[in-house]
């Protein structure tokens, strides 16, 4: 990877429901990193209209919550592009890769970071201990990433 390829993360999840806001919060926290050359964007979902921003980047990572994924997380490129129906209210990483790819001509890699969560069923605004640790160190992990460039790993769980 060269050193101008623009990077953009996502984060996705809904913050008032506990440790689904993972995914807003992991993008919230790289965003105060100020790293050169990235983009941060958070939701409570994706949309179709995701497609035409990821078009403009050479590498997306999608981050979110995940309820089975090892502790502390998962990291694994997305390259399975999805075929199939689009809603206008929520579409999955997969997806939004396709039509991007279909629609804008994307070569962008897409990677999937799973921040393994805990608390799913209840309303609240902060994440719980667990969840908290868990991001913390996939943090870490992304900020490397992005520093030495390295996007050539193969899935893991760490």
């Amino acid at each position: 990877m060269t050193d101008n390829q623009k990077i953009l993360l996502i984060g996705f999840g809904n913050p008032a429901r506990a440790d689904d806001g993972l995914g807003p919060s992991v993008a919230e926290k790289i965003e105060a990193q100020n790293l050169p050359n990235v983009t941060v964007d958070s939701d409570y979902q994706l949309t179709v209209e995701d497609s035409a921003q990821v078009a403009e980047y050479d590498i997306v990572i999608f981050a979110d919550a995940s309820q089975n994924c090892a502790e502390p997380f998962s990291f694994e490129p997305l390259n399975d592009r999805q075929e199939g129906s689009f809603s206008s209210h929520s579409v999955e990483p997969a997806q939004v890769m396709t039509l991007a790819e279909k629609l804008f001509g994307s070569k962008a890699k897409a990677f999937m970071l799973g921040i393994r969560g805990y608390e799913f069923d209840q309303f609240g605004a902060s994440l719980s201990e667990k969840a908290k640790t868990n991001m913390e160190k996939a943090i870490d992990f992304i900020v490397d990433l992005i520093k030495t460039k390295n996007f050539n790993k193969e899935a893991a769980c760490f």
